[in-house]
């Protein structure tokens, strides 16, 4: 097909029994597996590869059907085993056009381990300028949806906890990694550098004597440090250290607040409200975030 394939590797602590059913078995695939919404074998013929149909649904009724067919099955005699596929969508709407690929399952430790991988490689629709959006966004976004699905089931098999569950607190814990990188940015951008709000400069004087020209460059640095700050959000991986040190601040902010002035408990927009408010967020993040999926955590090259 003259394009990079897409290739994902993991190792589960578990048989390659156990890796086969629940990668094979399309009730528990379609569970684990972000790519698809639901799949449905087809009747088996004799002597002729299993077929199947899937969906993705992308947003409210709008969805995407395709095949595929389990073109073959092979197990060796050091017990690996491959399954290959043939996939594929009639309708325009889909990026992707025609596919193979396949799944390989390798003993590790005795049988105790297995090494998972998939390779799969497709033409994408819509020609040149398909060609180009694959290459710049779509293939690079399946291949992540790959990786974190297999990370998904990784956790599922060793830790017992379902996708559903897994999913549930990744996209929860990314919404509140976005919304803090937004107060973060918002509180340090606006009231602070562009407005140099007098609320915001009464506060900061007060809580360091300071007052002028002198009063308006600290709060700028303030300022600066929230952005950064924001900025930290959505780059640093481990989220769970910036719930936890939140956890702290927040309080810390809500009794300097306070402070300065205790008539702020009755301002329409009360610190101590908007801090509890993040508190409580900051906790719940901090909770939710233990061991996330990641697809970082999967082999995305052969060389790796």
């Amino acid at each position: 097909m003259g394009k990079k394939e897409v290739y994902v590797e993991t190792e589960i602590e578990a048989p390659v029994d156990d890796v086969w059913e629940y990668t094979q078995n399309p009730s528990l695939h379609q569970e684990w597996d972000l790519r698809f919404s639901s799949i449905t074998y087809m009747p088996k013929e004799a002597n002729k590869p299993q077929k199947f149909t899937y969906t993705r649904r992308i947003v409210l009724d709008l969805k995407v059907s395709g095949w595929g067919e389990s073109v073959g099955q092979h197990e060796s005699k050091d017990g690996r085993k491959t399954s290959s596929l043939h996939f594929g969508t009639p309708q325009r709407i889909s990026p992707i056009k025609e596919g193979r690929g396949f799944w390989q399952y390798s003993p590790l430790q005795a049988g105790e381990t297995t090494k998972f991988l998939t390779v799969y490689n497709y033409e994408s629709n819509y020609g040149k300028l398909g060609s180009f959006l694959d290459k710049s966004l779509f293939r690079p976004m399946m291949g992540w949806a790959t990786a974190l699905s297999f990370d998904v089931l990784k956790n599922w098999l060793e830790k017992g906890e379902a996708p559903k569950s897994q999913y549930s607190r990744f996209f929860i814990s990314y919404v509140f990694t976005f919304l803090f990188a937004f107060i973060w940015i918002y509180h340090g951008l606006v009231p602070k550098i562009i407005a140099s709000h007098p609320e915001e400069l009464r506060m900061t004087g007060y809580m360091f004597s300071l007052e002028g020209k002198a009063l308006k460059n600290l709060l700028t640095g303030i300022g600066m440090v929230e952005i950064i700050f924001g900025l930290v959000w959505l780059f640093y991986r481990q989220k769970r250290h910036l719930f936890a040190l939140q956890a702290f601040l927040f309080p810390l902010l809500m009794t300097s607040a306070l402070i300065v002035d205790i008539g702020n408990t009755s301002h329409p927009f009360s610190p101590v409200t908007f801090n509890l408010v993040l508190i409580v967020l900051s906790i719940l993040g901090f909770i939710l975030s233990k061991d996330l999926p990641s697809a970082k955590n999967c082999k995305r090259r052969r060389d790796q």
